[in-house]
């Protein structure tokens, strides 16, 4: 049995985005694919690590349904999301013919499905697309909600576009491919969702340390549900990151600033659990939230495995000065998400920078 999540958007009437939830079901969503995307050629983007795991899997799947299929691949890594491999991947497509009655598959975690979609948002002035996520981070957030995007070398997805996929297809079974440190990596979207939505879900996770890391089947089942249906949620109401949606940035903001400052060496999963860190000793600094429950948020964080601190080796001044560049920034205003207590978050334009740049040294050991 396959989960089916529907997302429904105002200004997209006659289009609903399915997210669809299964174990072991890589064959049913071939299907799912041409029966939700009919087209006259396929082509799947994965990056080198996945090509071996199932890029190659679904292709064959699809070639055996009859269908013209092309499969193209980039390096690994956050340092390949940027403007170079989008054109050298555009002109892949252009090579192969891939046309608007073409559809992009993207297979992968969240660079693959952010470069893709980015990509099919601007191939011929856009061509449909779905997503394949592979990984827990993708699973949970970046498949979900139409966000697309490329680094620059001033910050993270400072070049992207708004355009929603026409269908996400997760299969549970793909998280087992993936190493521990990748697993742990999605916690943190995962984390995100239980402070600022779910205490419930916040609960789970602190009462299934182990089930998690065991990858226990029910558990994950139920982890990735909810969190697919959180965000599903709060994208119906605010497709476009203006109001409700951008209590998802929680911890993004500072988390954002560390990984351009560490060049993306480090992890997506541990700079955002930094920033929520961060975030959240801001909102106690600032009388709002709790000392318990910032020391409840610390406390689940490492207990995942995830890194709260970030090395002495990374420029204060230097985090200070992407923050300033932050896609969310209104004027001089960074766009704070803080917390009056879990489950209740709220933003907060005034945040002091002296305050910032206590608050982030503080993350370092």
């Amino acid at each position: 049995m396959m989960k089916k999540i529907t997302l429904t958007l105002e200004r997209h009437s006659t289009c609903s985005c399915v997210i669809h939830i299964g174990y072991n079901v890589l064959d049913r969503i071939g299907l799912l694919i041409t029966n939700t995307a009919p087209a006259h050629h396929y082509v799947i983007i994965c990056d080198s690590n996945v090509l071996p795991l199932c890029g190659e899997k679904l292709a064959d799947i699809l070639r055996k349904m009859k269908q013209r299929t092309d499969v193209i691949t980039f390096p690994a890594g956050e340092s390949s999301k940027n403007i170079d491999t989008a054109i050298a991947l555009i002109s892949r497509l252009i090579d192969l013919g891939v046309d608007r009655s073409s559809v992009l598959i993207a297979l992968g975690g969240g660079v693959t499905g952010d470069m893709v979609s980015f990509i099919a948002s601007i191939y011929m002035r856009s061509v449909p697309y779905v997503h394949v996520p592979t990984t827990l981070m993708a699973q949970v957030d970046s498949s979900i909600g139409g966000k697309t995007g490329i680094d620059l070398s001033f910050g993270k997805n400072l070049l992207g576009t708004f355009y929603q996929p026409r269908g996400t297809f997760i299969d549970l079974q793909l998280l087992e491919t993936l190493p521990k440190s990748e697993l742990i990596n999605g916690m943190a979207e995962v984390v995100k969702y239980g402070i600022i939505d779910d205490i419930e879900l916040f609960g789970i996770l602190e009462k299934n340390i182990e089930g998690i890391q065991k990858r226990n089947k029910k558990l994950m089942e139920t982890i990735v549900g909810k969190s697919c249906g959180i965000k599903k949620e709060i994208v119906e109401i605010d497709e476009t990151d203006i109001g409700i949606r951008r209590i998802l940035n929680f911890g993004h903001t500072i988390g954002h600033a560390i990984e351009a400052a560490s060049s993306y060496t480090i992890s997506h999963g541990n700079a955002v659990s930094a920033g929520m860190i961060g975030s959240a000793r801001i909102s106690e600094k600032s009388g709002y939230l709790s000392s318990a429950e910032r020391k409840r948020i610390e406390k689940l964080i490492g207990a995942l495995g995830l890194s709260g601190s970030i090395p002495d080796s990374l420029d204060i001044e230097d985090i200070l000065s992407r923050l300033k560049n932050d896609k969310k920034k209104e004027g001089d205003s960074i766009n704070f998400v803080l917390l009056k207590k879990l489950g209740v978050p709220f933003i907060n334009g005034s945040v002091n920078e002296d305050l910032m740049k206590e608050t982030i040294e503080g993350l370092q050991p």
